[in-house]
C-alpha cells in the first residue's frame, strides 16, 4: 500500500491541533516535526516554506509531521505569544514519536517564528539528533537561550531576505560556537565569569566560600551525556 499525506489532529494542551502527516514504510525511518511562522501574520502549516520543507523531508524518507499551531486553521485554541506554540510543538512531537517507536534520529526544523519555537523546543528534548532553522530572525526575537546549542543543526536564510539579516545570523551563529567550545572545538575568550544556557529550569545555590553550585534537571544531564561532556564542565554554561 502506497504512503500518503494524511490529515490528523492531535490532541494538544489546548485542544486538538490540525496537523498533516506522513508516514515511511521503514519501521526504523527517521521522524521531523516541522514548525509554521507567525500565526498573527499569516503563518500556517501550508505556507510554502512549511510545505517544501515538508516535502524534503519526505523524499528523503523520513516520517515527518507538519502542525497548525492553536487557533491555526481547524487548530482549537488561540494565539499564547509563543509559550502556548511551544507546548503544542511538544505535543506533536510527542505524538510522531508515539507513531514510531523504533525510530532512528529525530529532527525539528521551523520557519521564521516557527524556527524560534524549534530551537526553544530542542533545548527541552535531548532525544532530537538535528535541527533546520529557517529564517530564524535573531535581530527579532532572543535567541540567548542557546548558549550552550544541546545539538547539531543548520540555519538557513537568504541573501535577499529584507527581514533576516547576514549580520544577525553571523552573530548568533558566532554566539553559539563560542558558548559551548567543547562541541566545535574553539577556545572560548572570556573576559570573567561568564555562564550561559538554555535552562532556566536550572537551580542554583552559592555557598559560603562563593562557590557557584548548580542542579541540573534530567533534560540537561541527557544532553550533556550525548554530548560526550563532563557534567562539571556543562554546568559551567547553564545560565541564571
Amino acid at each position: 500500500m502506497e504512503n500518503k499525506i494524511v490529515e490528523i489532529f492531535i490532541p494538544g494542551p489546548a485542544g486538538r491541533l490540525e496537523a498533516k502527516y506522513f508516514k515511511n514504510q521503514k519501521i526504523t525511518s527517521p521522524i521531523a516535526l516541522v514548525l509554521q511562522p507567525h500565526p498573527q501574520y499569516g503563518g500556517t502549516m501550508n505556507n510554502k516554506v512549511v510545505v517544501e520543507t515538508f516535502n524534503t523531508f519526505m523524499e528523503n524518507d523520513f516520517s515527518v509531521c507538519r502542525v497548525n499551531f492553536r487557533g491555526v486553521g481547524k487548530s482549537d485554541g488561540e494565539f499564547d505569544n509563543g509559550q502556548g506554540e511551544l507546548a503544542d510543538a511538544a505535543a506533536a512531537l510527542d505524538w510522531i514519536e508515539r507513531q514510531n517507536l523504533d525510530y532512528s534520529q529525530c529532527w525539528v526544523s521551523g520557519f521564521s517564528f516557527g524556527s524560534l519555537i524549534c530551537m526553544q523546543l530542542i533545548m527541552r528534548r535531548p532525544e532530537v539528533n538535528n535541527f533546520i532553522a529557517v529564517s530564524p530572525q535573531p535581530n527579532v526575537y532572543d535567541f540567548s537561550f542557546l548558549a550552550p546549542c544541546p545539538t547539531s543543526g543548520q540555519i538557513i536564510y537568504s541573501d535577499n531576505d529584507e527581514l533576516v539579516s547576514k549580520e544577525s545570523i553571523t552573530e548568533l551563529d558566532n554566539r553559539i560556537r563560542s558558548n559551548f567550545p567543547h562541541k566545535f572545538g574553539e577556545q572560548k575568550k572570556s573576559s570573567g565569569p561568564r555562564v550561559a544556557s538554555a535552562g532556566a529550569t536550572a537551580s542554583k545555590t552559592v555557598s559560603p566560600k562563593g562557590r557557584r553550585t548548580v542542579k541540573l534537571t534530567s533534560s540537561q544531564i541527557a544532553i550533556a551525556k550525548r554530548l560526550n561532556v563532563p557534567l562539571e564542565e556543562y554546568a559551567k554554561y547553564v545560565k541564571e
